[in-house]
């Protein structure tokens, strides 16, 4: 290991509790530190999505199964990421990989059209209230961008109404602003007209909704929107707050798209609208849809989705392209998304009983567990979903990712909850994740022994650096 990254995580001889746990790190995952060197020579910051990123370095995967991974230097990690919240069955579970074991043998990517996925669109369809026409393509981000062309197509009209916090993918237009001030929420390479076309309302503010939608009304082309927000905190929309879009977007002539790339098919079989019982005109799908291969779709009302028909008889500014990508419908991840639906399908009075009792119990055992030691913890969810928070100030409820930004304490999720747990062998995403049927009750009652021991820890922490702060008040007033 070279001196200088070890200095890195030093202040001067004396290391905060933040640093010490970066040293644990280090000291138990050189090669991944090894690794992270090369990747330094070959990709921006060593990574290909920034979000795999985390402080020291990443640690790099050997192998995993059911609800656990190995990285390279032989650490054993209870996972809760499930790759990126999508392995609602554990890591390689036996109805996925005996679907892809088939298809290898018959091909990999043809590029022609297949059965595979006439069927996979078919149990779309049956299972997702607003899906009266599909079309896949490779990701969550490109099934976004399709649903906003789509609507701007169908409404002839430009403007987007957004949630505060909410994350639509990576698309130019989806990654523009998060945030009501625009020298914050303004991301590099973005497009000026995307910016004037965006508008953000606050999530869970009926009043503030209705008014914005009222005031762009005549050329509002969509509310594109997470009934359970993701990245912004896994907080559930309330009920009237999503019936007044609805009602709204229906006056001003506008859309509603429901993002449900991370709850399709987690929350429930029909997702969160089915969860809501609240139609959207168009929905995007992803990563449990593909059973764990890569995988996007756009689903929706068959008006709309029929201005992508190669058939349909339209003029020429009506017709719109969605081409889907080099890998649309390949073979394998319609045999994976077939197989993991049916799974769901055929199993779902099993599985969705128990991953709400799960993600209640981990919810619940999390904030009792940092009031055991009076540290402040809000735990957000809904069903197999789970993040942890930090509150600053005394909060009843987290309702938005404004007040989550604003008077919560970000780092403390980000960094020390996250190496803490780390170097004891549990992986979070945002101070928390999603719950397999790969997690047994065995393994939540690891996860949270664990969350008791960093709680523990952080109290102690916190006790000793009020003493020393103390110490170094009275050494000023004896020297004064």
């Amino acid at each position: 290991m070279s001196q200088s990254f070890r200095r890195k995580w030093k202040d001067n001889d004396t290391m905060s509790s933040l640093n010490q746990e970066y040293q644990k790190y280090i000291c138990r995952s050189r090669k991944s530190l090894e690794l992270y060197h090369r990747a330094l020579q070959v990709m921006a910051g060593g990574v290909s999505h920034n979000l795999r990123y985390f402080a020291p370095y990443p640690c790099y995967l050997a192998r995993a199964e059911g609800a656990r991974f190995w990285d390279v230097d032989g650490n054993e990690y209870l996972d809760f990421w499930m790759g990126h919240y999508l392995n609602i069955l554990g890591h390689t579970p036996e109805p996925i990989l005996s679907a892809l074991e088939k298809q290898l043998r018959q091909g990999i990517q043809w590029g022609i059209v297949h059965e595979l996925q006439i069927e996979l669109a078919e149990i779309v369809q049956r299972l997702i209230p607003s899906a009266e026409k599909v079309r896949f393509c490779c990701s969550g981000t490109e099934a976004v961008i399709y649903a906003r062309r789509l609507a701007r197509a169908a409404t002839s009209r430009q403007k987007f109404i957004k949630m505060e916090g909410s994350w639509h993918g990576a698309g130019t237009h989806s990654a523009t602003i998060d945030n009501p001030d625009l020298s914050q929420g303004k991301r590099g390479g973005s497009c000026e007209d995307a910016i004037q076309n965006t508008i953000l309302v606050r999530f869970n503010d009926v009043q503030q909704a209705i008014d914005r939608i009222r005031e762009h009304a005549d050329d509002l082309a969509a509310v594109i929107m997470e009934p359970i927000l993701g990245e912004g905190g896994f907080i559930p929309a309330e009920r009237k707050f999503l019936e007044a879009i609805r009602e709204e977007t229906n006056r001003a002539g506008a859309l509603l798209i429901f993002d449900e790339i991370i709850t399709g098919f987690r929350v429930g079989l029909s997702g969160a609208q089915g969860l809501y019982n609240i139609r959207p005109d168009l929905t995007t799908l992803g990563k449990i849809l593909g059973g764990g291969m890569p995988i996007g779709a756009v689903v929706g009302r068959a008006d709309i989705m029929e201005l992508c028909s190669p058939t349909a008889n339209l003029p020429e500014y009506k017709k719109t392209l969605i081409g889907g990508g080099t890998f649309s419908c390949a073979p394998l991840c319609m045999r994976a998304g077939i197989a993991m639906l049916r799974y769901l399908e055929e199993n779902a009075q099993k599985i969705y009983p128990y991953l709400e009792a799960a993600g209640n119990q981990i919810r619940t055992g999390i904030e009792q567990a940092f009031a055991r030691y009076g540290i402040a913890a809000k735990c957000t969810g809904i069903g197999s979903l789970f993040m942890t928070h930090f509150p600053k100030i005394k909060l009843e409820e987290l309702k938005d990712s404004h007040t989550l930004a604003v008077d919560c304490d970000l780092e403390k999720r980000e960094k020390e909850l996250k190496i803490r747990l780390l170097n004891k062998g549990v992986f979070v995403m945002h101070g928390g994740g999603a719950i397999s049927m790969a997690h047994t009750p065995a393994d939540l009652a690891i996860a949270l022994e664990k969350v008791e021991e960093v709680a523990k820890e952080m109290a102690e922490d916190q006790v000793g650096r009020r003493q020393a702060a103390s110490c170094c008040l009275e050494e000023a007033v004896l020297k004064s």
